[in-house]
């Protein structure tokens, strides 16, 4: 935050535009379009949002995965609309390569990406591309939601049995199956293959389907090669059970990954769809789309806030802890702003409504989950790389093991189609492909529970390395609430004179300790003048002219040597000793008295910071602050500090830091913004500037200080639990690969391996989302 150091008043302008489409947004909205040129600043999208994220469009074609920061980066081409859906169907990561494959391959769109944890299709193409797009997601054996309106509803009985039918044919057919081979083997091994055929035609139809849109190597490939190869080998039996369990791994898969999105989805469910609207003495239901800032609004005991709104009565208790993880009710007085999703726990309350539709908390909440899939972890970029090479390999590799031990070595035919099938289905990548994305999902939503958000897997692969934390000192250490303390002055002048002529160049700025310096000299109740032409001072203060002289507020490191006589420099170094941080007023270029002020540490910072003390990280204070000021409050927190620093000084301590070891930087202000964005990751307080929080990659929504160490036990936790996923996918794919050549286990065990690897990694990550950290 800023200090009268680098006393810059800067505007804090907020860019919450109105909606492209006006459609209501506390509810995703499918298939329409802004036919608004997109361009980085604000993309132009088919939800009605205009995105302001630094990431644009993903491009998801086959290009490498290590250039998709280049490529997210960039703009869509101008022009361009932006259309969203609703995806149905899909079960894991891989299921989003595949739509990204088909759909990247119709004509005329742009880039395509599938953000996993919101289920969401977004396509940038030059003109309505919808229905073109319908169908290839359709022939990838998927459904969009929101084309021409909502599909028909099924009834609830069909819809909630529709996912369980074929498991549940196949099952009945296997059991007749086996019925009718322990009387008559002939038949038995007839009724296998019918059953084989019967499971094997969803699935070969899809693997199609996919090898035309553009992903050959899929699952449903391989089991067909192998089913089919087991038939040919007559192994009708083992066939037909291949499919089963492959049924049943499918499933699995399902219930893990909804279970994954599960917070996602409460999150979502958290902003009502209708709000009690007041005009008057008048009550009316509107839907929460209709809403505007100023709109008056009823909610009810017990009822959530449908968007961003200030209290108007004297005060009100909400229920937070959906959005900051506080489980305490929080006290609200007249005019605080209370963020959408929160709950009126004991009285009915009238609000006023700030935010645009699309535009409330829990819409930012989403849109930076969104974001944060776009931006993925090394790790996770290169696992995806891998399975690229690895499913052809492995298929290789088994056409090697089914023709040269017969070839070369004379050994049975029968026996080596066996096993080559069997090392087909271990070897498929779909536990591996989903080890890291399933773990870094549920990390980021852990991390949001806790008030805590983080934008994408390199961000939270990131936080775990960290071993230096560079804090901002006013407003992120301190509450950046400073008071006057001392108000002295020089010469003839009483001390509201003083606090008058301070008060009257300070006025309008929204810089901390002139806000404090202007309610001090309001209190006298006197009518405060206002300074003409006032103009900042980058790294000295503030100056303006009043009745005919020049007024200026500067920091006493700036003033020239010898203007304070001895008296009053020491004086000047008492107060800094004391912690306050001291300007000095002037008039017409002499001194007519010191104004001391201090800031009060946040509640929770010593504790913070002995936290991240036991996780191994040191904490540096930077501070545009006089360094007696500065000293006091370090010593207070037990840490190191540097003072004096304008921003560009922040940006060469953090880079010097970052050169040394990991750093992150942590603030909330206009000039914290080029540090956060120097630093190895860049750390944001929820009640920051716009510019703060748009350059970090993460934020504290709840403003809790102990949320960095909190942060840093969920990367570290996250790591721990990618390590574990990967040493489960590969250690049972390496079991069952050398149990398969060895002839010791078959193709049943070989789905399983596959099935259960990825439910195994799938349920081990959700534990993520358990764990208190």
């Amino acid at each position: 935050m800023h200090t009268h150091q680098d006393h810059q008043h800067h505007e804090h302008n907020h860019h919450d535009g109105d909606c492209g489409c006006n459609h209501s947004h506390a509810k995703n909205q499918h298939g329409c379009s802004s036919e608004k040129p997109a361009d980085a600043a604000g993309h132009a999208c088919s939800d009605g949002h205009q995105h302001t994220h630094q990431h644009g469009a993903s491009c998801c074609d086959s290009g490498d995965p290590d250039e998709e920061s280049d490529r997210l980066s960039a703009a869509p081409p101008a022009g361009s609309q932006r259309f969203s859906w609703k995806v149905n169907g899909m079960d894991c990561p891989s299921c989003a390569k595949k739509i990204e494959n088909a759909v990247t391959a119709v004509p005329g769109v742009d880039s395509a990406r599938v953000l996993f944890a919101t289920e969401k299709l977004v396509v940038d193409a030059q003109n309505d591309i919808s229905q073109r797009v319908q169908d290839a997601v359709a022939q990838a054996g998927f459904t969009l939601l929101g084309i021409g309106g909502q599909p028909q509803p099924a009834s609830e009985s069909a819809s909630r049995f529709a996912p369980y039918a074929p498991l549940l044919l196949l099952t009945a057919l296997m059991i007749l199956s086996w019925a009718l081979d322990r009387i008559n083997p002939q038949w038995g091994s007839v009724a296998f293959i019918a059953t084989t055929l019967v499971g094997l035609a969803p699935i070969a139809r899809k693997a199609l389907r996919l090898i035309r849109s553009g992903t050959p190597f899929a699952i449903e490939t391989l089991m067909s090669v192998a089913a089919i190869g087991a038939l040919f080998i007559g192994a009708t039996a083992e066939a037909a059970m291949v499919l089963l369990l492959f049924m049943v791994g499918e499933l699995l898969e399902s219930y893990a990954a909804n279970r994954a999105r599960r917070g996602i989805t409460a999150l979502m469910a958290l902003v009502p769809e209708e709000a009690v609207l007041l005009n008057g003495s008048q009550r009316r239901r509107v839907p929460v789309g209709s809403l505007r800032p100023g709109d008056v609004i009823e909610i009810a005991p017990g009822a959530r806030l449908p968007a961003d709104a200030e209290l108007i009565n004297p005060f009100a208790s909400f229920d937070e802890s959906a959005l900051t993880g506080e489980s305490v009710p929080v006290e609200r007085q007249q005019g605080e702003k209370v963020a959408a999703g929160s709950l009126s726990v004991d009285q009915s309350v009238q609000m006023k409504v700030v935010s645009e539709p699309g535009k409330n908390a829990i819409d930012r909440i989403l849109q930076l989950i969104e974001e944060a899939e776009e931006r993925r972890a090394p790790i996770e970029r290169f696992l995806d790389r891998f399975s690229r090479y690895y499913t052809p390999a492995i298929m290789l590799l088994s056409l090697a093991v089914i023709l040269l031990p017969p070839l070369l070595f004379s050994q049975p035919w029968e026996t080596w189609i066996y096993r080559g099938l069997t090392l087909l289905l271990i070897g498929c990548p779909c536990a591996l492909v989903i080890s890291t994305p399933a773990a870094i999902t549920s990390g980021l939503a852990a991390a949001t529970r806790r008030g805590s958000l983080i934008k994408g897997g390199a961000a939270l692969e990131q936080l775990g390395q960290v071993q230096t934390i560079a804090f901002d000192k006013t407003g992120t250490l301190t509450e950046g609430k400073p008071t006057v303390t001392d108000a002295l002055p020089i010469g003839a002048l009483s001390e509201q004179q003083l606090l008058t002529l301070a008060a009257a160049v300070e006025a309008g700025s929204h810089h901390p300790l002139a806000q404090a310096i202007v309610r001090r000299a309001e209190q006298y109740g006197a009518p405060l003048p206002l300074a003409d032409n006032r103009r900042a001072l980058a790294g000295v203060g503030i100056e303006g002219q009043l009745d005919g002289k020049t007024l200026r507020i500067s920091a006493p490191a700036k003033l020239a040597p010898g203007l304070l006589d001895a008296t009053w420099q020491t004086r000047l170094e008492q107060l800094e000793n004391e912690g306050k941080t001291v300007v000095v007023a002037l008039e017409d270029n002499q001194p007519v008295g010191l104004l001391a002020l201090r800031d009060t540490l946040r509640s929770d910072a010593r504790q913070a910071i002995d936290a991240l003390g036991q996780l191994g990280i040191n904490g540096v204070m930077l501070t545009g602050d006089n360094p007696r000021a500065a000293a006091a409050i370090a010593r207070e927190l037990g840490i190191d500090y540097r003072a004096g620093l304008l921003p560009e000084d922040k940006v060469t301590a953090v880079t010097e830091l970052s050169r040394q070891r990991p750093t992150a930087m942590l603030g909330d202000g206009i000039n914290d913004a080029p540090a956060m964005k120097a630093a190895s990751i860049g750390i944001a307080m929820g009640s920051g500037t716009d510019v703060a929080l748009e350059t970090a990659d993460a934020a504290l929504t709840h403003n809790r200080l102990l949320g960095i160490a909190e942060m840093v036990r969920i990367s570290r936790a996250t790591h721990a639990n990618i390590r574990q996923n990967i040493t489960i996918a590969l250690g049972l794919k390496g079991i069952f690969l050398v149990t398969s050549l060895l002839g010791i286990t078959g193709l049943w065990l070989a789905v399983l391996a596959d099935s259960g690897a990825t439910a195994l990694v799938t349920l081990n990550a959700i534990r993520l989302l358990k764990t208190r950290q």
